[in-house]
């Protein structure tokens, strides 16, 4: 057998693992949104979160290999982040906008509302923090 016929052999091997991955991570990301849109509080939706999957830009392989993260979009009205998230070690580990990380072994709802009022604070803070360096300029 070849090297390229192994390579193939193990790609087909592990392909239920990764697609187990891939629907559990979007599983988690697609919670995320909708704790996103219940973040301000009962009966107080946010309506203009909207969750685009993508291709994570680090990601060279494909499909990418077990352990890879997985990325959606996340529009927040007039911005949006990019979260990053994978399986490890049983618990969701992930990363979101320029410095958020985030790990999360428990994925109740309490988790993602908490989860989600962090990102909330931490990407308005990154535009607040913006538009005070502006202004120390003028």
């Amino acid at each position: 057998m070849s090297e390229f016929d192994e390579l193939q052999a193990v790609i087909r091997r592990h392909a239920a693992a990764r697609q187990a991955e891939q629907r559990a991570c979007e599983a988690f990301l697609n919670a995320l949104y909708h704790a996103l849109r219940t973040a301000s509080g009962p009966g107080l939706p946010l309506n203009n979160v909207t969750l685009d999957f993508t291709l994570d830009p680090t990601v060279r392989l494909r499909p990418p290999p077990n352990g890879s993260f997985h990325a959606a979009w996340l529009r927040l009205g007039l911005c949006e982040v990019l979260v990053r998230v994978r399986r490890l070690d049983g618990a969701f580990q992930g990363e979101y906008g320029s410095e958020g990380v985030f790990r999360l072994e428990d994925t109740s709802e309490d988790a993602l509302l908490t989860l989600a009022r962090q990102l909330l604070r931490d990407v308005g803070v990154a535009y607040g923090a913006a538009l005070v360096t502006e202004s120390h300029l003028n």
